[in-house]
């Protein structure tokens, strides 16, 4: 399957490398470069301020890569969607602006000790400034979240919830739809880090009942640099923005402001339309292939590696024993050898893996690993590359000087 689109992605063609350090950014098919440039070749003007024609080609094609964005994550309005540079920023909005004027002294703020650093430290700020406590849902060895573990840790006193949809190191899904019943039943909002989850498996923000939602668009398949952020719609409305300047006010006076209405209120500034038409366009090309035939081969990939790396007795996998419950990530660390020397050896034999604390630290100090290293697979992954990094982690120990 992964031969069906391989020629879809110019750097895979042009490089001899096995590329698997998709949980860290994704490679883009040439319709997603097709996309950016066209877009300066023949629409670049000032979204959103011109009557002319340009202007008006530019704001259309923007708006349209918004309302992509919606169907893609099956929100109820486009003015849901706020487009950001990244799952980052998406987040520090949210601590900012939600975050700052809902939380007080005294208050609390739930986070999984899986949370990536960008759904950690913008909460660690908001406790720091309001004097609220920062506490922490702890999962399972296998990456599983007790949710009546979690229901424990839910008080009157907790204002947010934060959790990653996928976590960048287990590869596991977390229950957002019950988590979200329980935030809800204390009076609590839910921020979920779909950074992971949406290259992987459909998001229904509906169906998930999250109040806001975050992902980045060059994890997905389109350009750096362009981000989303949704949130609903009556708690957009109530938060003031993010960042002021240009585009994201209705009228300036010389001693105050009447703020643009959803979603411009939070898109200070000449925004990123090229990306956005670029993600746009990476989501119309997920859509055509489906994710049923990227989970399949995603997961057999996956099984190939762990059924295999499960024979090499110095080779040890974090997580799920099954490799269905990874969304391709395969993080692992070998006996005596550092994750930094895994990487180094492997890159030497044309495999490109990521190695470290994959920006995860509080989860590998849980988990009683300082560092690790992941191979993260992608739809567009081929068997033999599987096999090229089977082959080099094989040899790692021996390289490594402790012998056959």
């Amino acid at each position: 399957m992964a031969h069906a689109y391989r020629d879809d992605f110019p750097l895979l063609k042009s490089q001899d490398v096995a590329y698997l350090d998709n949980a860290a950014t994704a490679q883009r098919p040439q319709c997603v470069l097709d996309a950016v440039t066209e877009f300066y070749k023949s629409q670049n003007a000032n979204p959103l301020r011109g009557l002319y024609p340009l202007s008006i080609a530019a704001t259309e094609a923007y708006e349209n890569a918004r309302e992509a964005v919606r169907s893609f994550l099956k929100a109820k309005s486009s003015r849901e969607i706020i487009f950001t540079r990244n799952t980052t920023e998406s987040i520090n909005l949210v601590a900012y602006s939600y975050g700052l004027s809902h939380v007080k002294a005294g208050d609390e703020v739930l986070v999984s000790i899986m949370e990536h650093h960008s759904n950690l430290l913008p909460w660690q700020m908001v406790c720091r400034q309001t004097g609220a406590s920062l506490k922490f849902m702890e999962c399972e060895m296998d990456g599983t979240l007790d949710l009546n573990k979690v229901e424990a840790l839910i008080t009157p006193k907790t204002k947010i919830v934060a959790c990653t949809h996928v976590s960048n190191v287990l590869g596991r899904v977390n229950p957002i739809r019950e988590l979200a019943a329980l935030a809800h039943r204390a009076g609590a909002v839910l921020v979920v880090d779909g950074a992971q989850s949406t290259p992987h498996i459909p998001v229904d923000v509906q169906a998930l009942d999250a109040d806001f939602f975050a992902f980045s668009g060059h994890k997905v398949y389109g350009p750096m640099g362009i981000g989303v952020l949704y949130g609903r719609e009556e708690l957009l409305n109530a938060m003031p923005p993010f960042l002021t300047g240009g585009e994201m006010i209705e009228s300036v006076a010389r001693d105050g402001a009447v703020f643009a209405e959803l979603p411009h209120k939070f898109e200070a500034g000449t925004v990123n339309a090229a990306d956005a038409v670029g993600l746009h366009a990476a989501i119309d090309y997920v859509k055509s292939i489906g994710f049923t035939a990227m989970h399949q081969q995603e997961v057999a990939l996956t099984r190939r590696a762990m059924d295999a790396i499960d024979e090499m007795p110095h080779v040890h996998v974090l997580g799920s024993e099954k490799p269905e419950e990874h969304c391709g990530i395969i993080t692992f660390t070998v006996d005596g050898v550092h994750p930094h020397d895994i990487s180094e050896i492997l890159a030497s034999d044309g495999v490109a893996i990521r190695a470290g604390h994959h920006c995860a630290q509080p989860l590998l100090a849980y988990l009683k690993h300082p560092s690790t290293a992941r191979a993260s697979l992608a739809f567009y992954n081929k068997e033999s590359e599987v096999e090229r990094l089977l082959d080099s982690i094989s040899t790692l120990r021996e390289r490594m000087g402790y012998g056959k």
